[in-house]
């Protein structure tokens, strides 16, 4: 069988290697139900009740709002949460499946799951999720003009003294890419990863519930 991405340029054969994997689906596809309506409510009531997360956010600048500092406990709180992590189990199983990992008879759990509330203006700079396996998002609120997903080649620090690609490159050939997702999508990619939410544009807010899974 031939390697799985080729292109033909006169007599040469040029293949692509080293492929990063990204996943995207209804979140409706896998495990129970979860009412969008529902899980944007749940989102906002916790971000209202939540003093702690809100005093992190100020004390370290983050627009908006996130539990990640704060809260560990989602799906006790709320059933909606006990049902979303049901659903994401079965996504992240089946991109486990596209990945081959070979998992040593151990399994990916969940190790963390937390809500992003990012006002107008608001941003999450480049960033990737260290010792993690797969990361990713589901969302929540998704207004029309608000960012979408900013994806970053991971081979861009060894690219050294090469010039920028042409503007209209081939997708696997940019070195960044952008995902605008839909409300009850979820997008799953490996931890190693960077990427950025760049500024929200939209007036209202756009909501999200991020997480990562672990090898254990």
């Amino acid at each position: 069988m031939p390697l799985a991405a080729r292109y033909h340029s006169g007599m040469a054969d040029i293949s692509s290697l080293f492929v990063t994997r990204l996943y995207r689906a209804a979140l409706s596809e896998h495990g129970p139900k979860v009412d969008p309506d529902e899980l944007e409510a749940s989102c906002f009531t916790i971000a209202e009740d939540d003093e702690a997360g809100q005093d992190w956010c100020e004390q370290n600048g983050y627009p908006g709002y996130t539990s990640y500092a704060s809260l560990t406990d989602l799906p006790w709180r709320f059933p909606i949460f006990a049902d979303l992590v049901k659903a994401l189990d079965a996504h992240v199983t089946a991109f486990t499946k596209d990945l081959e990992f070979d998992l040593d008879g151990r399994e990916l759990k969940l190790e963390d799951l937390w809500i992003n509330i990012l006002p107008e203006g608001g941003t999450h700079g480049s960033h990737i999720h260290p010792h993690s396996v797969i990361s990713g998002t589901t969302y929540v609120s998704m207004p029309a003009g608000t960012s979408a997903l900013k994806l970053e080649d991971p081979r861009s620090a060894r690219m050294m003294a090469a010039p920028v690609r042409v503007k209209d490159c081939r997708e696997e050939m940019k070195r960044f890419v952008s995902v605008a997702p839909a409300v009850g999508d979820v997008l799953l990619w490996e931890s190693w990863l960077r990427h950025e939410v760049p500024m929200n544009m939209a007036e209202e807010e756009r909501v999200s519930v991020s997480f990562n899974y672990r090898w254990e």
